[in-house]
């Protein structure tokens, strides 16, 4: 880990003075936030959400406060609304030059019990409008270039109990990610993800549990940023970066901030190979057991990192 807390930045302050984006999932939470920050530095924004007053209320918000943004309401699980977002900012704003796909759902249960309507409207927003976002703003690239930034979440990688639809619909963005990075390299279009963690209505029940555990055990109840949770306002800082030209340089990375604590993911990786001409079923077997054998990797989901002080 680099502390660089003390060391004065040379890089220059990331300005979006000219820039045109689009923010998805931005009627509240990390999505307002973000929204909010772009437009503080210089972007013109278009909003979308499905709560109209929310909406409303934001476009106002940045308006009052000397910024420029334009609302549209609806499901980016609607190929229309999808269509809509982007072709409002490249019709109002006269360019597209960065998609934040924010817009997200959870339905959480367990498998078993999880019925297959709870699993599709989850896949829908979280999967199939990055999707139709993500091609909607590529089309719109095409001739510009640009950058598509997709919001996903730890448990794309590790998994968690209660969440295999919102599991597979955030690794499913990260695979977008990847495959957007490289079919789309050759028009001057960008695409990295984002794994935030901050605190929203979706991540309030981590901070809950851990109440509720350090209670049960009689210790003072943590705040967010004792477990790791940030602040969706200067979560949303990340995202002004990368709206920047400071990251022109990023493409094909998955990053993670809280606000204290920033990261870089490695990209997926054998970890151990092995190779002769011909296998035998028993051959197989003893790779992985005996003296010598291939060691599983560790089955865990890690623990949220406390901010730094």
């Amino acid at each position: 880990m680099t502390d660089r807390s003390s060391t004065p930045s040379t890089t220059p302050t990331a300005t979006l003075a000219g820039k045109a984006i689009v923010v998805t999932g931005a009627s509240r939470g990390l999505g307002r936030s973000i929204a909010v920050a772009l437009a503080g530095a210089g972007a013109a924004v278009v909003v979308n959400g499905r709560d109209a007053d929310n909406i409303d209320a934001l476009v106002g918000e940045i308006g009052a406060a000397g910024g420029r943004a334009i609302g549209v309401v609806g499901s980016v699980a609607d190929e229309a609304v999808a269509d809509r977002v982007v072709a409002t900012c490249v019709e109002e704003l006269g360019q597209i030059d960065c998609l934040v796909n924010n817009a997200g759902i959870v339905r959480d249960r367990t498998t078993m019990r999880m019925s297959a309507e709870e699993f599709d409207d989850v896949i829908a927003v979280n999967l199939r409008g990055t999707w139709l976002c993500g091609r909607a703003a590529a089309r719109a690239m095409k001739d510009t270039g640009g950058h598509l930034v997709n919001v996903i979440s730890n448990v794309a990688f590790h998994g968690s109990v209660g969440q295999s639809n919102y599991a597979a619909s955030k690794a499913g963005a990260a695979s977008l990610t990847r495959s957007w990075a490289y079919e789309l390299a050759r028009y001057g279009i960008r695409a990295n993800a984002v794994w935030p963690v901050a605190l929203t209505d979706m991540t309030q029940v981590v901070l809950d549990r851990a109440v509720q555990a350090a209670t049960a055990e009689g210790a003072p109840a943590p705040e967010a940023g004792a477990i790791g949770i940030g602040d969706p306002d200067e979560v949303a800082k990340l995202l002004v970066y990368l709206a920047s030209d400071a990251a022109a340089h990023l493409n094909h990375q998955i990053i993670t901030f809280n606000g204290g604590r920033l990261s870089l993911w490695t990209h997926p990786s054998e970890v151990e190979v092995r190779e002769q001409r011909s296998w035998t079923v028993d051959e197989i077997a003893a790779a992985f057991s005996g003296d010598g054998a291939i060691a599983p990797q560790a089955m865990h989901e890690p623990a949220l990192p406390p901010l730094l002080s």
